[in-house]
């Protein structure tokens, strides 16, 4: 049994196993909810309707009837029983310096912070912006807007100026809360700087809350206010807000496949729910753990894995600041060794980077304490997967390989939970979380009842962690995941759904090659490189590989080109091998580390004045060496 026997109603009580509530959770979807709703969160009011859902509308509503503050079950509730345990550990840029924060001084933090704000004007429906990198201000921040009814707005602090104005202008915030300087591997990023530009043309912005990572003084206008003020304040007391369930909790901005990023806005009480369900189940999530998440605030995993979903289940979080390989490229298991982390959660990107430096750099560490590896933000290729449980986990740690999305709130599809033993297939998603029911999809809208096939992931029925809408444009949400099959909920990924009936992500529907007619998930061909398509005069489109080779690695290109495309023929099919190949030092990636395609194939339809703000980019000048590069290939032959 993988919940709590006091979670189970009179009406769940007699389901046994995890087969049977996993079959109860789909098919009696309000009981299950209520019930884990009742057990799980506190609450102010009581819920009268569990579900009110119409996915052909999009019209999505858990619990009504009930308040609630999310502050108060993320930091209250466990102040009266463990004020003294560890709630957040900061894992500063510089090793070894981290800072331990308990509930009972994230608690304090957070009412001077929501005091703060309130004496500021911030009233109950506004929305606050927050540009800072993962610290203990930024939760607290987070957590302050939640208390007083206020919905937050992270921004990732990679992002630049220009993107940075137009989520606060698209969100209408009055307050952003920033920082002096950022620290990130060994260097430093000016986001005090970038927030005065930004400002230059977001004319709603009143005030600027300002605290100090650095030493460094940074300049001041009439508008900005310093933050460390705020901690000398002696009013502790900060009373929470009583919220209602459906009212909003944040926005997060998600790049759209129009280039205008998109604010999905996730409520309280399903959102809160299902972070705290998925993390406590999925990761097999003790009493005592310490759980860590390297995902930056600034996005959807840091939300609901390094904040929400820890904090609800009174855990210990790591917010990590740093970089893989800073100092060294043994920095994730260090930090597993000296703070002793139980559950490690990733993204494959960091794990195939991590990969090419070699074994001798995790065999450095104790990594005894780990009980549960995890994987997030695109499918994990299988020599990952295996290096990654057999190298870092010691072959004796189960590889959760997690399928979800900012729009999803929380964990979907995963391996576990599961019934004890139950088996995992390296790079597969596998099984539906409690409560999701995923289908696929023909392309005439048709459900595939049959396994061993592929088609458009839907998902059947609502959840409570699902977005409610996309801010100030309905429309655009119905259209994007109601309407392209009506009922579902429509995703934009494809799947592959195993004779055994386990799911396999292929990747983005709008990365979906379409070669002579197959259509080529980019997922399927990156064990092996990035791939984007390019328009081709006779197949419509072509397969064009960015291929980044393994350090120490001396071989002719036309050799190695050569062995890939046999590669990509066995694994795939013939039709599947790149037209062309062009080998790379590095590929372009944000500092989440997710491969930007969109500049990828700007290079290749050598429409270089499209490509975009860089300024997200981990290292810039990867770019000029791809376009050099692919100007090289394109003398030997015109794709």
């Amino acid at each position: 049994m993988f919940l709590e026997v006091s979670l189970l109603s009179t009406s769940i009580s007699s389901v046994c196993g995890h087969s049977a509530l996993q079959e109860f959770s789909v098919s009696n979807s309000a009981s299950f909810w209520a019930a884990a709703a009742r057990q799980r969160l506190n609450w102010i009011s009581p819920f009268h309707t569990t579900q009110d859902c119409d996915l052909s509308r999009g019209e999505i509503k858990w619990f009504e009837g009930g308040k609630l503050n999310v502050s108060v079950n993320c930091l209250d509730r466990h102040v009266h029983t463990c004020p003294e345990r560890v709630a957040l550990i900061w894992e500063r840029d510089e090793p070894g310096s981290e800072v331990k924060i308990t509930y009972r001084q994230l608690l304090e933090m957070t009412c001077r912070l929501g005091n703060m704000l309130r004496r500021r004007g911030v009233r109950k429906g506004d929305c606050v912006t927050i540009y800072m990198p993962p610290c203990p201000l930024a939760v607290a921040s987070m957590l302050a807007c939640a208390r007083i009814g206020a919905a937050h707005n992270v921004v990732f602090a990679g992002f630049s100026a220009e993107a940075l104005a137009e989520r606060i202008r698209d969100a209408q915030s009055s307050t952003v809360i920033t920082v002096n300087q950022g620290v990130r591997g060994g260097k430093v990023t000016e986001l005090k700087k970038a927030v005065d530009t930004a400002l230059q043309s977001c004319p709603t912005v009143q005030q600027v809350f300002v605290a100090m990572r650095t030493e460094n003084p940074v300049a001041m206008t009439a508008r900005d206010i310093v933050m460390e003020e705020v901690r000398e304040q002696k009013d502790l007391v900060c009373e929470p807000a009583a919220m209602d369930s459906e009212d909003v909790l944040f926005l997060l901005y998600t790049s759209g496949s129009t280039g205008k990023p998109k604010g999905l806005v996730h409520t309280q009480a399903g959102y809160l729910l299902y972070a705290a369900l998925t993390h406590k189940y999925v990761f097999n999530y003790s009493d005592g753990d310490v759980f860590g998440c390297v995902a930056d605030i600034g996005w959807i995993t840091g939300h609901s894995y390094s904040v929400y979903g820890p904090l609800a289940n009174g855990g210990t979080t790591v917010l990590f600041e740093s970089t893989p390989i800073y100092p060294d490229p043994g920095r994730y298991w260090e930090m597993v060794q000296r703070l002793k982390i139980n559950q490690f959660y990733g993204a494959p990107t960091a794990l195939r980077l991590l990969l090419k430096y070699g074994d001798q750099w995790v065999h450095k560490y104790d990594r005894s304490t780990l009980k549960t590896l995890g994987s997030v933000g695109e499918p994990i290729n299988t020599e990952a997967w295996e290096w990654y449980h057999r190298v870092v986990g010691d072959g004796r740690c189960p590889v959760v390989d997690t399928w979800w999305q900012t729009e999803t709130g929380g964990i979907c599809i995963t391996p576990r939970p599961s019934e004890p033993d139950a088996e995992i297939v390296p790079g597969m998603a596998m099984r539906p979380f409690f409560g999701i029911e995923p289908v696929l999809m023909d392309t005439e809208g048709k459900v595939l009842t049959s396994n061993d096939t592929s088609g458009a992931l839907c998902i059947a029925q609502p959840w409570p962690g699902m977005a409610r809408t996309i801010h100030n444009d309905h429309q655009r949400f119905t259209e994007t995941y109601c309407q392209p099959y009506p009922g579902y909920f429509f995703t934009g990924d494809g799947a592959y759904r195993s004779k055994e009936g386990y799911y396999q992500i292929t990747g983005r529907l709008d990365d979906v090659i379409n070669v002579s007619g197959h259509r080529i998930g980019t997922a399927e061909i990156e064990d092996v490189s990035a791939i984007i398509g390019y328009p081709h005069n006779i197949k419509g489109q072509g397969v064009y590989a960015f291929v980044v080779l393994k350090k120490g690695v001396n071989a002719q290109e036309e050799e190695l080109s050569r062995q890939l495309n046999n590669m990509v023929s066995k694994k795939i099919a013939k039709y599947a091998c790149p037209d062309f190949i062009q080998f790379v030092h590095r590929l372009p990636k944000t500092r989440s580390g997710k491969i930007m395609r969109r500049v990828l194939r700007k290079v290749v339809e050598q429409d270089l004045n499209g490509l975009g703000d860089l300024s997200t980019l981990d290292d810039p000048a990867a770019v000029e060496e791809i376009i050099q590069g692919h100007r090289e290939l394109c003398s030997k032959q015109q794709p």
